[in-house]
């Protein structure tokens, strides 16, 4: 079993990166389970998810990297046991730090084979936040496997460099991808780093 944890500010593609790879891996016929966290923002919830044929559990009012930790490694087991599915993708709040995260999916006792944090950054809000919010943006880009650079295709010139090269000087080992996950420009790189 493989759990992917998709970390990123509130507005970043978080659900709609969760939504394409759930299809694309449904696709391939992998069995997945998706886990949403929503700390009272606005998002793809359990039932919406469920309608579209999807193994969902929805922790809300709250964050499952601090005061719902346990009710996560709870929900993991009983996905774990219930379900058994090939694939967990975990959408934290856009306020979690996926390093705890993934530290709660490896304690929680389900013996997944890979974890894989994908971080995910809105390119047109980029500057802002290492401006602003650096400090925790930071904290949650440094357990990403590799991060996105999101909304390429609304790019203003130079700055997906600016973005580029500001994740490369702090985490010169993680890949950085400019992806669009509205037009699906570039994803099929993900889609190769994940398989």
């Amino acid at each position: 079993m493989i759990v992917y944890i998709i970390g990123g500010f509130l507005g970043s593609g978080k659900t709609s990166l969760l939504m394409r790879l759930a299809t694309m891996l449904g696709q391939k016929k992998e069995r997945v389970a998706i886990v949403v966290n929503e700390s009272g923002e606005i998002g793809v919830d359990g039932a919406t998810l469920k309608a579209q044929g999807y193994d969902a559990i929805e922790l809300p009012q709250g964050c499952i990297c601090c005061t719902l930790a346990g009710t996560l490694q709870n929900a993991l087991r009983n996905i774990k046991n219930d379900i058994d599915p090939d694939i967990i993708i975990i959408e934290p709040t856009g306020l979690a730090l996926p390093g705890k995260v993934k530290n709660l999916v490896r304690s929680s006792c389900i013996d997944e084979d890979k974890d894989v944090v994908i971080g995910i950054a809105d390119v047109q809000r980029f500057h802002d936040l290492v401006t602003k919010r650096e400090d925790f943006f930071t904290g949650q880009m440094r357990a990403s496997d590799f991060i996105l650079i999101n909304k390429s295709d609304l790019a203003k010139p130079g700055q997906i460099e600016e973005a580029s090269a500001w994740l490369h000087e702090r985490f010169p080992e993680t890949k950085v991808i400019p992806v669009s996950v509205k037009t699906g420009d570039n994803l099929d790189k993900v889609y190769e780093m994940i398989e």
